[in-house]
């Protein structure tokens, strides 16, 4: 690949995710997410919860010498469950109508896109911890449910007058594809605009404005551009993988050694114990139950662009850090895309 282009990588895989977030938002029903809201809202904080204390447990314990907030850092690097490897799949689920009747494909996206928000807010937050930079823990905590709301309520707003201009403009479907695309790049140089003024999720605000477009728009403006968005993802999806595997240093991998693949197994463990108690209560059989621990567990996204920053600030634990991130790529992400690819049809139902 030339360097150019691996230059421009996080801009382009960010393009990539905006489009399969935006098919995503015209593909969900918000009378079906309605009735996943409790287990929904758990799984976008409880399993990364779980995982990472599993790191802040385990990791000094046999990594030698990594701190405690090190550890933290470490695990909020690897917690993120990758939306370029489970929306898509999700999407395809719904379209196909498996296990829609329960909501679950619905339960799993909402949740691995409110799942990211929170990691990289304490990510951030450790991050400044460890720099010394005092970050007041509760505002970092606060910051989080405000960039959800800010971000699903500017969404809403610009799904809705979105679809108001185009009932009153008759104008072709590819058009209406550029605009919905240019409106979603917008609100995520939002959240950079925003930052130090109020927090703003900006790739919930995609989801939210597509939403947004479902929600105020027929039926047939929908299904011609979720039809258009789902021949544009052909192409973005090729990128942003290519560009995943980019990012991912194998030569890392090779001084790893067993420790690292140990620690990132257990944290697995802790993390499908942390899908399991966010279900208790819900109508899902065992099996269905077990596809939504196999959905949450592939790692890409958020680890290739976030993995290499404490190495990059000079950190001690930067070196272990990115290399614990690669091998949790290499194991995660075929593991989850090839189990969700082998059970859906076992573990759901058709409707």
């Amino acid at each position: 690949l030339d360097s150019s282009m691996l230059a421009i990588s996080p801009q382009l895989r960010e393009i990539a995710l905006i489009i399969i977030l935006i098919k995503a938002g015209l593909s969900l029903n918000l009378q079906e997410l309605r009735k996943v809201g409790r287990p929904a809202l758990l799984m976008s904080f409880l399993p990364a919860v779980f995982e990472i204390t599993a790191f802040v447990l385990i990791a000094p314990r046999i990594l030698d010498n990594l701190s405690t907030l090190e550890a933290a850092i470490m695990g909020a690097v690897v917690a993120a469950v990758s939306p370029a490897v489970v929306v898509p799949k999700m999407v395809n689920l719904i379209e196909n109508k498996y296990g829609t009747e329960k909501g679950i494909p619905q339960l799993i996206l909402a949740g691995a896109s409110l799942d990211d928000v929170f990691v990289i807010v304490l990510f951030t937050t450790f991050i400044g911890l460890e720099q010394g930079e005092g970050v007041s823990l509760a505002y970092s905590f606060a910051s989080i449910p405000i960039s959800i709301i800010t971000g699903v309520g500017v969404g809403l707003l610009a799904g809705y007058l979105l679809s108001i201009f185009f009932k009153k403009k008759e104008i072709r479907s590819s058009l209406k594809l550029i605009i919905v695309l240019s409106v979603g790049f917008l609100l995520v140089s939002l959240e950079d605009l925003a930052v130090g003024v109020i927090p703003i999720s900006g790739l919930l605000a995609v989801m939210s404005m597509a939403m947004g477009v479902r929600l105020k728009s027929s039926a047939k403006v929908t299904a011609r551009l979720s039809e258009k968005f789902g021949k544009l993802w052909l192409g973005a999806e090729l990128l942003l993988f290519v560009l995943v595997g980019a990012a991912v240093d194998i030569r890392y991998t090779l001084n790893a050694g067993f420790g690292v693949v140990a620690l990132i197994l257990l944290a697995l463990a802790f993390r499908v114990v942390g899908v399991y108690v966010c279900l208790v209560g819900t109508k899902l059989n065992t099996k269905e139950r077990l596809f939504c621990m196999i959905a949450y567990l592939p790692k890409a996204t958020v680890q290739a662009a976030i993995g290499s920053v404490p190495l990059a600030m000079g950190m001690n634990c930067g070196n272990i850090v990115l290399t614990t991130a690669v091998v949790a790529i290499i194991i995660t992400a075929p593991l989850g895309a090839l189990g969700m690819d082998l059970t859906y049809k076992k573990f759901l139902e058709k409707s």
